[in-house]
């Protein structure tokens, strides 16, 4: 059974990318709104840690965390835009177990979550690194790709937008969800990056003998593709 977490804020693109990130790492995501959200959530979902975010209107995560702490031990992230030392020390001091400052790298966040897990003894490991569909096979943790057992040679950016896909093949990725798999989050680049990235792995199998590889919804963005051989 994977770690189960509850995203607590108040901006949707922020829970998006916080979700995205997490569920790509293998944990169970529920999201809250705002406080009172986040208190529900808590009692009925029993998440082994939250993500909560300190600036939100009418209840904010502080209050939050000291309701919970009321009753419940369970490791707590703190999130918020703002980076004044007041505001992590008491964070900190009415049970916080870290702080993260916005803007921040999913994939950084991503990191602090599972060592306070590991510390909590909560963490459970992601499944296998081996993903396959067919003849093709993605090992992450070797960081290999083979086509019908031949190696398909991806670059760092192609290997994680293919794995991306791979991991969720029903699920249609936008452009944004990619470049924050590819990239990590944090910086600004071209959505037309993405679609290059594409090309490219399209490129690489269609010379290792495979087609559609990667399947287009014009509009909405990408998912994995029929996976076909060439006759």
């Amino acid at each position: 059974m994977s770690s189960r977490i509850l995203v607590v804020d108040d901006e949707p693109h922020i829970r998006d990318v916080i979700t995205f990130a997490l569920e790509r790492a293998g944990m169970v995501v529920t999201s809250a709104r705002d406080g009172a959200e986040a208190l529900i959530a808590w009692r009925r979902h029993a998440p082994d840690l939250i993500v909560l975010d300190i600036g939100m209107p009418e209840r904010d995560g502080l209050d939050v965390c000291r309701t919970i702490r009321k009753t419940s031990e369970v490791p707590i992230l703190f999130l918020s835009a703002r980076d004044e030392e007041v505001d992590r020390i008491i964070g900190l001091e009415i049970g916080g177990d870290d702080y993260v400052s916005k803007p921040f790298s999913p994939r950084e966040l991503v990191a602090r979550v599972k060592a306070i897990l590991k510390r909590a003894g909560t963490f459970v490991p992601a499944p296998s690194d081996l993903l396959a569909r067919g003849p093709l096979r993605l090992d992450r943790h070797a960081h290999s790709v083979t086509w019908d057992a031949s190696p398909v040679s991806l670059t760092a950016l192609e290997f994680a937008v293919l794995s991306t896909l791979l991991a969720r093949p029903d699920m249609v990725f936008s452009r944004e969800q990619l470049i924050v798999s590819a990239y990590g989050g944090g910086i600004h680049v071209s959505d037309r990056t993405i679609d290059s990235h594409v090309r490219n792995i399209r490129a690489k199998f269609l010379a290792a003998g495979c087609s559609n590889v990667i399947a287009t919804l014009h509009g909405v963005g990408f998912r994995l593709g029929a996976i076909e051989a060439i006759a």
